[in-house]
């Protein structure tokens, strides 16, 4: 086991359509896609992607959503701890004009607990806040054998106060700050009081805001993909979280900003395509993205 991440599986139908019927309408879609979804589980497809195959602690259900879902992990080589769930989780996502509705259908009624899982030779731990039983447990204990752990902080959960005090790499959502009434200098300030040793904030087109290994606060631009070229937005932070895990995995002393902006190339790869699976980038694909819009002076603001 390279790294383990945890969090809960969805089947994502993504569909691109002018307008969404209602009542008694009919429409036909334009395009659609159907692959993995969920925070984490995206991400870990996204790490392996890039050459890296973490282990996978995910909610999985008997049925032939469960069993559609092994059969994608197993192309990637992902090895999964099913945490069993009656129900398939299921998500609609209608990606418009660089916003995406999302409708989901999820069974988080675990029927049994997390499974104990050997470590043994685990780098990084990468949390989305589901299974907060499972994240708090496999946090603390990745923490006392010094084991890298991070956070996709995409909102508050019941366990996120608990969980950050954890956390080496928290990187969370502009909505976290809305629900807790923090601007972005004070969710910074948060992350670090909490104890968190890289902290930022995801601000879609805007890039991230973050603070390095010395506590100065930074801006990292998006890459300006045109508009023209902005396919399906979901899952982009997903991606970016993978990746930064890939890059870290690969590069373990590099500084975090390189690994970000690694992360960023891939998640300017993910909003071109349409869906989970066509958008992970491969090694190449960041390549190509980060010669086609890497400039050498990105501006960084404090």
């Amino acid at each position: 086991m390279q790294a383990l991440f945890i969090g809960q599986t969805y089947i994502d139908v993504t569909m691109l359509a002018d307008a969404m019927p209602a009542g008694d309408d009919k429409a036909v879609a334009n395009d659609y896609a159907v692959s993995f979804g969920g925070n984490a589980v995206t991400a870990a497809f996204a790490c392996a992607k890039l050459g890296i195959a973490p282990d996978l602690l995910a909610s999985l259900a008997d049925d032939w959503l469960g069993r559609m879902f092994l059969d994608m992990a197993a192309k990637y080589a992902i090895p999964v701890h099913g945490r069993k769930v009656k129900r398939s989780s299921l998500s609609f996502i209608l990606p418009r004009e660089g916003k995406r509705a999302i409708l989901r259908a999820r069974d988080d009624d675990y029927l049994h607990p997390f499974p104990t899982l050997n470590l043994g030779a685990c780098r990084a731990l990468h949390l989305d806040g589901h299974q907060a039983d499972a994240a708090i447990h496999y946090a603390r204990l990745c923490r006392e054998k010094g084991i890298l752990t991070s956070l996709d902080g995409g909102g508050l959960r019941s366990n996120t106060h608990d969980l950050l005090a954890s956390i080496d790499i928290a990187i969370v959502a502009e909505r976290l700050g809305e629900q807790m009434n923090l601007d972005e200098g004070g969710m910074l300030d948060y992350l670090k009081a909490r104890g968190c040793r890289i902290g930022g904030i995801t601000q879609g087109e805007r890039g991230m805001i973050w603070y390095d290994e010395s506590g100065v606060v930074q801006r990292l631009p998006a890459l300006p993909v045109p508009r023209t070229k902005v396919v399906d937005t979901s899952g982009a932070g997903d991606v970016f979280h993978g990746a930064y895990l890939a890059s870290y995995l690969s590069a373990p002393q590099a500084p975090w900003r390189s690994h970000f902006e690694f992360a960023r190339a891939a998640s300017a790869f993910k909003i071109q395509n349409l869906g989970n699976e066509a958008g992970l980038p491969s090694q190449a694909d960041v390549a190509r993205m980060r010669a086609l819009y890497e400039t050498q002076d990105d501006p960084e603001d404090g």
